[in-house]
This record gives C-alpha cells, structure tokens and sequence, in this order.
C-alpha cells in the first residue's frame, strides 16, 4: 500500500543533523552576493533539508556560514563545505561544542528532531542550544518550530517544540520563531508511486493542506537575519500554498501526463499502519489544519514557490 500523506508529514519532521538520504531539488549551487559580510552564522542541522536551505539563503546573501554537524566528514556535510560552508564538529548534547561553535558568531539557526530524539531528548537538547546561545551573548537566535505550535494541539511533537519557543522567551535573548507548515520537497519521496498513478491517505477530497518549499524556510531565516529590527521578537507560521487533496491529484496528474487515482483508506486501517502518534497528527489536519495567513506571509516573500514551481524545479 502506498501511505503517501503518512510519509509526507511524517517527513516534515524527520529533519537529522546529517541526512544522507533528503530529496534533493535540481538546483544550482549559491551565488553569493556581490557584497560580503562580516557577520557568521551558525547553522544547526547544516546536512538537513532546512539547515542547508538556511546556509544556502545565506551564502546567497553573502554572509559567512559556520555548519554544525555530528559528522563533518559525512558527504552531506563535505558537499556543504564545498559551497562555502565551515563545517564544525558539534553536539546539542556537548555544552563545550556548542560553546566552541558559537565562538564569533552573530547569530544561530536552531533546529530540533523530535523524531530522532523523542520528546524528552529534543527539548532538552533545544534547551541546550538556547543557554550556549546565552553564554555567547549571541544577538539573534531564529528558532524553526512547526506551524500551530502554539494552538494546543495535544500533538506530542508540536507541543515539544512550542516548549522550546517558550524556553526562548523565558531567556534573555532576541529571537525569531519560524513556523513552517509541511514540506512541497517531501513528496519527492513518493514520487516512484505517483508517478505509477496513485495516491493513498485517509484524508478527504475537500481536506486543505498547507505546504512551503525548504527553499523558502531558508530564505526566511536569511531574511530574519539580514533585517534583525524588523524580526526580533517575532513569531510567524509560514506557508507558501494551499491545497485541497483533490487539486493536489490534479496538480500531479497535470505534472506526471497521466491521470493519477486517489485512494481514501480508513483511519483504523491507517492507524494500524502508522501508529497512534502520525493517526493523532492526521487527524487533527483532517479537522482544524494549519492556519497560516498565506497573504501575510507572501507580504515578507513574494516569490515563495508554488507546488508546481517546485515540481518544475525537481525535475518532475
């Protein structure tokens, strides 16, 4: 069985330090800008999708880029030191390689896996990187949390990053939190099977799901920190696109040139499948969703992606 929208959300999440097996959009390396910056930042989660859409918006803007990585050996991380990264060995577990890393900086992007670390393990580790962030007297701190955290949700892996942003607001430092919905690149997971002509979840026709492109969270962060005074303090869910399911089959049966079937399974089946955590998350996206003001929003970016920008883009 294809569990397409399982996988996609799901993915939206599974964001490690190094992620050797990301889809990877057809793009072109950074073209830095032709005025340089003094100013370093450290990116966490550098080898990831957001973190490296985070230091490609940046080297695209010209600033120095430090990359926080488990392994800065790993290929993932090697390629981002071939576009201009400094990789640096780190650890949200290791206060002393947090405080190493921050040397210098101006300021951090954080990013936390619930998925990997549970929940637990992912606020603290959050936690961790926030009070290196204090001892460095760093003066920007841009927090990627998930859209709706701070709707009580009673989803354990928003609540934990909502968590956080509170542990940052509790701390005397400036920050931004960015709210991404899921993820357009998330379907290139998926895509052998729609591509086969199917799509299966337990979602409705009529359900609406938000989505933006990794590209466009990263670009938002470099925003937040090339205009410091215009985002400190600032919290903001991010979305690029709405969609009902029903347009998504027809956006991809356009993009495929051929007619794609959907398939609306029953959620005892999908639970059975996916586990109580992912049905809980479905669930609550089948009845309320994400709320991003997708005009707000494109007010700060114009020329966010759309999803068929994005398919364009990957080649589909």
């Amino acid at each position: 069985m294809i569990r397409l929208f399982s996988l996609c959300f799901y993915l939206l999440f599974l964001i490690a330090c190094s992620n050797d097996n990301e889809p990877v959009v057809n793009e072109s390396p950074p073209v830095p800008s032709t005025q340089g910056h003094k100013e370093i930042f450290l990116v966490s989660g550098v080898t990831g999708q957001q973190g490296g859409a985070v230091a490609k918006a940046l080297l695209n803007e010209g600033y120095k880029v430090r990359g926080l990585s488990r392994n800065p050996k790993s290929d993932r991380a090697l390629k981002m030191t071939s576009l201009g990264v400094e990789i640096v060995k780190g650890d949200f577990s290791d206060a002393n390689s947090l405080d190493d890393a921050l040397k210098g900086t101006e300021g951090v992007f954080l990013i936390t896996n619930f998925w990997e670390h549970g929940y637990d393990a992912e606020v603290e580790q959050g936690k961790n990187m926030v009070d290196a962030a204090v001892r460095a007297n760093i003066s920007h701190l841009v927090f990627t949390s998930v859209a709706n955290a701070n709707s009580a949700t009673g989803i354990p892996h928003f609540d934990s990053k909502y968590e956080i942003e509170e542990y940052i607001r509790s701390k005397n430092i400036d920050f931004t939190i960015l709210r991404p919905v899921s993820f357009m690149d998330n379907w290139a997971y998926s895509r052998e099977e729609i591509v086969a002509g199917k799509l299966t979840s337990p979602f409705s026709m009529a359900t609406r799901l938000q989505q933006i492109a990794v590209r466009d969270i990263g670009r938002f962060a470099a925003l937040a920190f090339q205009r410091p005074d215009e985002w400190k303090g600032r919290a903001l869910d991010i979305a690029g696109e709405e969609y009902s399911v029903k347009q998504l089959v027809n956006i991809f049966s356009i993009m495929t040139g051929s007619p794609v079937e959907y398939i609306q399974i029953p959620w005892d089946e999908y639970e059975q499948s996916e586990g109580e955590e992912m049905t809980v998350m479905d669930r609550w996206i089948e009845g309320v969703g994400y709320s991003a003001n997708i005009n707000l929003v494109r007010s700060e970016l114009s020329d966010m992606w759309t999803l068929e920008d994005y398919l364009n883009e990957s080649g589909w």
